[in-house]
């Protein structure tokens, strides 16, 4: 498997019906060629499984994707006070134009969407 670079862009939602470029993710994991998540090959390079979440008007913060607890998220340090679970992450294929819900640290579930994958 093969390491990508994946960007999430905060899809539409309520507050932005527009949806927002500015808020979203990028993170690096491990994808077949249909665009799934590998785990295996997540164990192999979880260390370079990193992700960088930014937000129109709030720092910028880095972390890794981690697996805890059963369940895949974002995390930005110890503890699991800052993760973010990623739902179904195992299932999603991340291709352009698929959709991702993230529950972010608020504890609000949002849509993501898949615009690259390199």
């Amino acid at each position: 498997m093969t390491l990508k670079h994946i960007r999430l862009e905060l899809a539409r939602t309520k507050d932005k019906p527009e949806g927002d470029s500015a808020c979203g993710y990028e993170f690096s994991a491990p994808l077949d060629t249909a665009g799934h998540f590998d785990a295996e090959g997540w164990k192999k390079d979880k260390a370079l499984c990193s992700v960088h979440r930014f937000w129109r008007g709030e720092a910028d913060e880095r972390g890794l994707l981690i697996h805890t607890h059963g369940r895949w998220v974002f995390s930005y340090a110890k503890g699991d006070a800052d993760d973010e679970p990623i739902f179904k992450f195992d299932r999603h294929s991340f291709v352009p134009g698929e959709y991702v819900t993230i529950t972010e640290h608020d504890g609000q579930a949002r849509p993501f969407k898949v615009v690259s994958v390199r």
